[in-house]
């Protein structure tokens, strides 16, 4: 009688019966595109965003640094203006590292509008300047200061009295060490209480964390400071002194007086981009429109936006609000996707 044919693998360990042999390669196959498919999903999940990175080497840097130079410019014992203008600029520098993050210690008290109260379409600082300048000094006590009107204090108030546009009619001097002062308290206040605020950041939904019950909603509250940032720099800081193509508003520039308009716009470009990357540095599309932008800017040339008047200036203006607009939109479209998140509310929002 014919023996049945029985075809034989060899392996490491003897021979194998093809059957067997095709039996443990399906489920070799099918182990592989069980991990295959884990590693797909795993890259395409969330990505955890880097909240301690964004507090231990952004915030409480930034409010440090903010604290040094404003306390710099509260030391100097002069009332010259050339004597205290490079420490007001290094003050203002400071801030505009951290002036975006409109959350927890600084929205205290309106601490971040009495630090920096811009725009002021009413001119109420100018207005609440003039009273303190004739009142009696004396009154120009911490204490007192810390009541004045927001709209009076801060650098937007140092500016005025740094780069008057008229005649003051009384003796700055009380006021510019009492705005200085009052400054530097705020400054110190702020790098003080960031300590237990980033605390709470990084421990989101952590127990004992009343302030942010999960890692989300921290991640949600960063990635809204830094789309809100955007905004306020092509609304406001650009938006502005752009005006429209037949009427254009120099006038409205953010520190005109002080000739820093565009390098407050340069400035904060970076500080959200460094936000950016403490939260994501796996940002390729989103740092490479901040660059565009960051870019657009420094070509300006024109540093109090007072040339806008002149239509070629007026356009490159107007293409790097539209740039900034673009790094909004983009860092909407890859952050919110890749942390797993999206945006939240802001307290400038409605503003």
């Amino acid at each position: 009688m014919q023996k049945a044919f029985s075809l034989i693998m060899p392996t490491a360990r003897g021979r194998l019966p093809w059957s067997a042999w095709w039996r443990d390669g399906v489920e070799v196959q099918a182990r592989r595109k069980l991990r295959a498919a884990a590693l797909i999903a795993c890259l395409a999940s969330p990505a955890a965003a880097d909240t301690a990175l964004a507090v231990t080497d952004h915030a409480r840097p930034g409010y440090a640094a903010f604290a040094k130079a404003a306390a710099d410019l509260a030391a100097i014992d002069s009332c010259d203006p050339e004597a205290l203008r490079p420490s007001f600029h290094a003050a203002y520098d400071a801030w505009l590292a951290i002036a975006h993050l409109h959350l927890g210690p600084a929205e205290e008290d309106g601490r971040s509008l009495a630090i920096l109260y811009w725009p002021d379409p009413k001119g109420l600082g100018a207005k609440a300047q003039k009273t303190l300048l004739t009142g009696d000094p004396k009154a120009l006590t911490p204490e007192a200061m810390a009541q004045q009107s927001v709209a009076a204090r801060g650098l937007a108030g140092l500016e005025r009295l740094l780069y008057p546009a008229e005649d003051l009619r009384a003796d700055p001097c009380p006021l510019i060490h009492a705005t200085a002062d009052d400054l530097a308290r705020m400054a110190s206040d702020l790098a003080q209480d960031w300590g237990p605020f980033g605390d709470l950041l990084v421990t989101a939904g952590q127990p004992g964390n009343p302030r942010f019950l999960s890692p989300d909603e921290a991640t949600q509250a960063l990635l809204t400071q830094l789309a809100s940032g955007l905004e306020f720099i092509a609304d406001r800081r650009i938006g502005r002194p752009l005006g429209s193509f037949d009427k254009p508003r120099p006038d409205l520039a953010e520190a005109a007086a002080s000739g820093r308009s565009v390098q407050n716009i340069i400035l904060s470009l970076q500080a959200l981009r460094d936000l950016t990357f403490a939260l994501n540095a796996d940002s390729p599309r989103t740092l490479a429109a901040f660059d565009k932008a960051l870019r657009l800017a420094q070509d300006l040339q024109d540093p109090g936006l007072s040339g806008i008047n002149d239509p070629q200036i007026w356009l490159k203006l107007e293409i790097l609000q539209q740039a900034v607009r673009a790094t909004r939109d983009t860092a909407i479209a890859e952050l919110a996707p890749a942390l797993g998140v999206g945006l939240g509310f802001n307290s400038q929002d409605g503003d």
